[in-house]
């Protein structure tokens, strides 16, 4: 896996994804402190602390270069509000496997911006470092993110039973993945 220097920031039509600064503080705090956005996520919703600890956790790492592990903001192309978080990670070094994350504000749902988002991610992960294999995971009941992963052309591998308790219940979780090559083929 290649990783001479930083890929990002990435354009895509509609948005930028770029790190996070100290003052998106607020436009992380309007989407991560909605109950409708981490309904499905181990965190939230977040008071302003829980807002200000991930932001500096997020502009720490950021110091480091190279890092297996890149959480960037989705801000607006237009105005530069920050709207989202997007994340890869290498979850298997040897084996060239990442997986991708999202989160965004409800308010820009169901506009096709974490599919752009994502799109581009995923691209980056296969071109740019070289990985054989993206995963991604999600509540079964999540309807909005394994609808993205089937639009991206990830495929649902399994279900896992309740292996995660997710704000005192139980949750079962859906695991899509795929490979460089039926990228490729989907995207030439």
């Amino acid at each position: 896996m290649t990783d001479p220097k930083p890929w990002f920031p990435i354009e895509t039509e509609r948005l930028r994804l770029r790190e996070f600064r100290p003052e998106d503080e607020a436009d992380v705090h309007a989407y991560a402190r909605i109950p409708e956005v981490s309904r499905y996520m181990v965190w939230g919703p977040n008071t302003e602390e829980d807002t200000r600890f991930f932001l500096g956790k997020s502009l720490e790492a950021q110091t480091r270069w190279p890092r297996t592990d890149v959480s960037l903001a989705m801000a607006t192309k237009t105005g530069d509000q920050v709207i989202g978080a997007i994340r890869l990670w290498v979850v298997d070094l040897e084996n060239r496997t990442a997986e991708i994350g999202y989160t965004l504000h409800r308010d820009y749902w169901r506009r096709g911006l974490t599919f752009e988002a994502a799109n581009a991610l995923i691209n980056v992960g296969f071109e740019i470092l070289g990985l054989h294999r993206i995963i991604a995971t999600c509540d079964v009941r999540n309807r909005g993110s394994w609808g993205v992963m089937r639009k991206l052309g990830l495929r649902r591998e399994g279900r896992f039973r309740q292996d995660k308790q997710i704000k005192g219940a139980w949750r079962d979780t859906y695991a899509y993945g795929v490979l460089a090559e039926a990228w490729h083929v989907a995207n030439r």
